[in-house]
């Protein structure tokens, strides 16, 4: 059974640990894909119950059956998962099936990897998010994919555009055959900033402030909507404007259903999104 949250994704509800699918993707048979929510799980307080993250506190073994339990139930081999070594920087890695297994099975031996990316089939690329922006990127034509995490920092970095040029170098992408997805994160309208932050924004963007993507708040506050910001990357790389869905759920606005950092002040479990090419 599916249940729709938002205009652009549905939960799946039975049959395992509920996950989120979004419309853009869903269609593709050549893909598996999904964002974990926060239900369905073993963990416990302020881990409950689908803590996906294994260096937040939860214990080991929680977090290693919520992972059997949200894989089953999405039809992607667990012991396969690749896992990203999330930064906050802007590096794309290349990743094939010696990776597989790697978080998961094994230590991660590479660092700053915020996105990344395969043509290999049966290779899971997972990302994790609490706020900060999972973008989903699928190249049909090419039989390529890519999962990047844009919290702000990676956002302006322009790592989704990134992503795209990874994608362009690697596999012969053309930017207009991309389907990219920015999926649940925390809106323009919970994303306070201070001046700091507002001024890196507005670097890279010197028209936010006559946009919806920098809002003046009260005092030095700022709100900075990251969701319209890594749909302006896109278009920079040359993803049409209709290959772009913005799924427009919020973690912070929907913690019954996620993780929220900013909603829990940091105490909380991870959630994770998931791609892989079938085989």
């Amino acid at each position: 059974m599916w249940t729709r949250i938002g205009n652009w994704a549905s939960l799946a509800v039975s049959g395992g640990a509920p996950f989120l699918t979004f419309d853009a993707l869903a269609g593709e048979p050549g893909i598996r894909h999904g964002f974990s929510t926060r239900l369905g799980g073993v963990s416990r307080g302020i881990y409950a119950s689908m803590n996906l993250g294994f260096g937040r506190g939860d214990s080991e073994e929680n977090v290693r059956e919520n992972y059997r339990r949200l894989c089953a139930a999405m039809d992607i081999p667990a012991e396969r998962l690749v896992f990203s070594k999330q930064t906050h920087q802007d590096r794309v890695r290349k990743a094939t099936a010696a990776d597989c297994g790697t978080g998961i099975l094994r230590p991660i031996p590479y660092d700053d990897v915020d996105a990344h990316m395969t043509n290999e089939p049966n290779v899971p690329l997972l990302i994790f998010s609490a706020d900060c922006v999972p973008v989903f990127f699928y190249d049909k034509t090419h039989g390529a994919i890519a999962l990047a995490h844009a919290g702000w920092r990676g956002t302006v970095r322009k790592i989704a555009a990134k992503t795209v040029a990874a994608m362009v170098r690697e596999y012969g992408t053309e930017p207009g055959q991309i389907t990219a997805v920015i999926g649940p994160s925390i809106c323009g309208g919970c994303f306070e900033i201070g001046p700091e932050v507002a001024e890196e924004f507005l670097r890279i963007w010197p028209e936010a402030e006559e946009t919806t993507l920098l809002r003046k708040g009260t005092g030095d506050r700022y709100f900075a909507d990251l969701w319209e910001a890594n749909r302006l990357a896109l278009l920079e790389a040359g993803v049409p404007d209709g290959n772009i869905t913005v799924s427009g759920i919020c973690t912070m606005c929907r913690q019954d259903l996620f993780f929220s950092h900013r909603g829990s002040q940091g105490r909380r479990g991870s959630n994770a999104g998931f791609l892989m090419l079938k085989g």
